[in-house]
């Protein structure tokens, strides 16, 4: 049997970085995947393009085929109902609570990271103290101690962006002199029209009562654009395309299906990462975990895991680091009864709960050309509103209304029964309502809450007998604040733009989230940003991880990734989580390094010297 120096859980963003990283280091690394790699002989041709365009339904999992033995929770496993508590949820994730968990996760190879939205802003630094402001939970570390990460995951993910726009307008305090490894994406049709008429506008927060100045900023992206020649002290950067490989020319070509599969490789995804692995890093597919080992100590040495067919099989190693995902950590540190000192595994369950407002402008808006979304507003993330409701980012959608009402089908369900429309009429309507439309996409900040959680469900099994997760998920005053606030903001908005609204939350089955508040219905969607399901913190009574993300409970064991965030602000989080295993990568190989230092050896004490007999005392009386 091999013994490994680290074993890796999960190939995805976190896993494959870390992965990288000590494998840089000449580490032996065992990576095993749930997820398939590729298909087997018996099964059929995999393509993601082939599978993504063939599917039924355009969904984040759509480019790949889940095995039943990884199953994987996808949003059509969620339905809205009439009957409280207002939503169905069937599949892997299981759901008990007042309110719909709206998001997902993949199981393959490179994980959620094949299908994310490839947005990658940085975290600002009020954002790792909530508490200041009255809610959540603080870090154990601060923006300046993460920094020089953000640089280093910003160089690992290849992200194009503005650094004199993200100082200016975004409020990031970058090194001086700091560039981009890409220069920003060109802006969106729907960008330029509203950056001409709102910028410089303003609107009223409701719940401050403040004005707040309107300003469309670049959102930073990990995709490939232009290179910036002044990075890296003028040396530059060299975009990556499929699998790794230097593409100087590889640019997005605006497929515009880059959520989920994008057809360039422009967009960085953990393939990319894994395609520079080190020969010492061994990848181990279809491989699910289902124990993490300990020795009587309490120290990690190894995980036991399972083939699709059953088989159980055991690995060692110095290290073991859990990269599953939020969900599945959790699931794999409470299957092992691990870690749980404080309570809080599975616990502190956090999304981006996104409110959609949509409509159409009164002229040609440009929609489904490049990214779903390249800008935002950034106004209503930081500052004294805060403390009285959730604050929120502002996406510009540029794919209409993809997200709200789904595909151009859509549309022309609605002209052809609604209306009765065909031929040349028909055309004629879609098109004057598809090239006008656009979404605003207000991502909510969710504060730590130990109510909203991940436990195992106590019946229901996998096809490997493992019990499936289970989450209880709510949103609290703060959220609903947040969206109140965010659907006012959007109004006003419509407003300026002299757009029609369209924003309609109906019919219920479309909206499994969906909750009243204040007399108004809000509905609201999954990000897919999962978050803080092993917390980090400062202290073994109150947390899970700490600040390099090992558990307090077990030396050797490290679980990294979104779960260990003690918030998640208003940020898209890939790039933190990538920072933040860019950093315990570093501490797991200060570990091993320390392991491999030679001993210290301490003489012997040199003997001591022959002492001389003492001469006996003469006595009274005794001759001399």
């Amino acid at each position: 049997m091999t013994r490994y120096d680290v074993i890796v859980v999960g190939a995805g963003v976190a896993g494959s970085l870390v992965a990288h990283r000590l494998g840089g280091h000449g580490r032996r690394v065992l990576v095993l995947e749930a997820g398939a790699a590729a298909p087997a002989s018996h099964e059929p041709s995999a393509d993601p393009l082939t599978t993504y365009l063939t599917a039924s339904a355009k969904v984040p999992g759509s480019p790949y085929r889940a095995h039943p033995a990884a199953p994987w929770p996808e949003v059509t496993d969620l339905s809205g109902t009439e009957a409280s508590p207002g939503f169905r949820a069937v599949g892997h994730l299981r759901q008990d609570g007042p309110l719909a968990y709206a998001s997902g996760y993949v199981r393959v190879n490179g994980g959620t990271g094949n299908v994310w939205t490839g947005l990658a802003p940085r975290m600002l630094p009020e954002d790792f103290d909530t508490e200041s402001f009255g809610y959540g939970r603080r870090w154990p570390l601060t923006y300046a101690d993460l920094e020089p990460h953000y640089r280093a995951a910003e160089a690992e993910l290849g992200v194009a962006a503005d650094a004199d726009e993200q100082r200016e307008h975004a409020g990031l305090p970058l090194p001086d002199g700091y560039v981009f490894p890409m220069r920003p994406l060109p802006a969106s049709r729907v960008d330029r029209l509203l950056a001409a008429r709102l910028d410089g506008r303003r609107v009223k927060d409701p719940a401050s009562s403040c004005e707040v100045e309107l300003r469309v900023v670049g959102t930073p992206h990990a995709r490939n654009g232009v290179p910036d020649p002044r990075y890296d002290g003028g040396r530059g950067y060299v975009p990556r395309g499929r699998d790794g490989r230097p593409e100087p020319g590889n640019r997005c070509v605006g497929n515009a299906s880059c959520v989920p599969h994008c057809p360039s490789y422009a967009k960085y995804t953990p393939l990319k990462t894994q395609g520079r692995w080190s020969p010492t890093v061994t990848l181990r597919d279809r491989s699910v975990v289902s124990r993490v080992l300990v020795d009587g100590r309490g120290r990690a040495t190894g995980v036991e895991y399972r083939s699709y067919d059953g088989q159980v099989s055991v690995a060692h190693a110095d290290v073991v680091v859990l990269a599953a995902h939020a969900v599945e950590n959790a699931r794999l540190l409470l299957l092992s009864r691990l870690a749980d000192r404080s309570g809080q595994v599975g616990r502190n369950l956090m999304d981006h709960p996104v409110l959609l407002t949509w409509g159409l402008l009164p002229e040609d808006a440009g929609p489904y050309r490049g990214p779903g979304s390249v800008s935002g507003f950034e106004g209503f993330r930081t500052g004294r509103a805060r403390r009285l409701r959730a604050p929120f980012r502002i996406e510009l959608g540029a794919w209409g209304w993809a997200w709200a009402k789904g595909s151009v089908d859509s549309d022309v369900a609605h002209f052809l029964t609604e209306q009765g429309l065909f031929g040349a009429e028909l055309r004629r309507a879609v098109g004057d309502r598809v090239r006008r439309q656009f979404t605003l996409q207000f991502e909510m900040e969710q504060g730590a809450d130990p109510a909203n959680r991940v436990t195992l469900h106590p019946r229901e099994r996998d096809p490997l007998g493992l019990p499936r997760p289970l989450v209880t998920y709510d949103l609290d005053e703060h959220v609903k604040e947040g969206m109140a606030a965010a659907r006012a903001v959007s109004d006003q908005i419509f407003a300026l733009l002299d757009a029609e609204d369209h924003t309609d939350y109906s019919p219920a089955a479309a909206w499994p989230g969906r909750f009243s508040y204040g007399g108004r219905t809000y509905g609201y969607r999954g990000a897919g940003h999962a978050a803080g399901t092993h917390i980090m913190g400062d202290s073994a009574a109150t947390s899970v991880v700490d600040a390099w993300q090992r558990c307090w409970d077990h030396p050797g064991l490290y679980a990294v990734g979104c779960g260990s965030m003690p918030s998640v602000a208003t940020s898209n989080p890939t790039l933190t989580m990538a920072a933040l295993a860019l950093r315990s990568a570093e501490r797991v190989e200060a570990d091993l390094a320390a392991r491999d230092r030679p001993g210290h050896l301490t003489p012997p004490p040199a003997p001591s010297a022959p002492q001389a007999p003492t001469p006996p005392s003469p006595t009274r009386g005794a001759s001399t």
